[in-house]
Parts: C-alpha cells; structure tokens; sequence
C-alpha cells in the first residue's frame, strides 16, 4: 500500500504502521465490544492492538532465535536511489531480507532495483512505488 501521510512540508514520508483486516466470530466480537463498553480497553483497535502486543511479548524469544537463524534485518530500512547506485557501480547486489518496514526511495526506478537486488523477503510492509514493486515481484519470496 502507498499509504503516506503528508508533512507540514508537504513531502510525503512512509507511515509508521500498517493497516490489516481481520474477519472474527461474532461472539468474539461482541467480547470485545462489552470490554470497551465496561472500559477496559478504549475501542476495538486498542484491544487488539493490545493483545498482538502480548502474543509478540509471548513469543520474543522465539522471535529472536528466529531472527538469528536467518539474519534478518529487524525493524526499518530504507533503500535509497544513491546507495542502489553505489552497489551497482560496484557491481553488487543486495539479498534484502526485514522483518518490519523496506522502503525505497521515491527516485528508484524499476531497472536500477532490478540491477542491485538479488532477491527479497518482507515479514511486515514494502514501500516503494508500484513500478518498483512490479520489477520486483519475481525476487520476492
């Protein structure tokens, strides 16, 4: 998704989160529901929010073994048109693996990102215009 909200600049800079649909039984649901409505919790949003969160916190260890294990990059990188042209002047290519946000450069285009990216694994959001996501389709696994 290209959702970017605007700056007092008027530039455009990447979102700190992603939006997500989720379907839930109805009797999960209105749990919920009376869990906000008794003030547990403020809306729908911040209850699920809250529980990922735990589930996240459960789980960290797991995380970070797998994290290890795979050398990934945690959290948020940016790839801009300048460092794409170094690696390709060097005749490099990235093998990008995040888990989190990668983000290209608005000025990448889709042929300098297909001459310096080997492949491409996002546990999370890709940013990049949708050339760029187009050329890269192939590489992502």
């Amino acid at each position: 998704m290209e959702d970017k909200p605007m700056t007092q600049a008027g530039a455009s800079k990447p979102a700190d989160s992603e939006k997500i649909t989720i379907n839930l039984g109805f009797v999960d649901l209105g749990q919920i529901d009376l869990l906000v409505q008794e003030g547990f919790y403020a809306n729908r949003t911040d209850f699920i929010r809250t529980a990922i969160r735990s589930q996240l916190a459960t789980h960290a260890d797991a995380v970070k073994q797998v994290l290890a294990r795979r050398t990934l990059v945690l959290g948020i990188h940016h790839f801009t048109r300048q460092e794409l042209q170094s690696l390709q002047d060097a005749g490099q290519k990235l093998q990008i693996r995040v888990l989190g946000l990668a983000s290209f450069a608005p000025d990448v285009t889709p042929e300098l990102a297909l001459a310096t990216i080997e492949s491409l694994v996002v546990l999370g959001a890709l940013h990049a215009s949708p050339q760029v996501k187009a050329a890269l389709a192939s590489r992502q696994r």
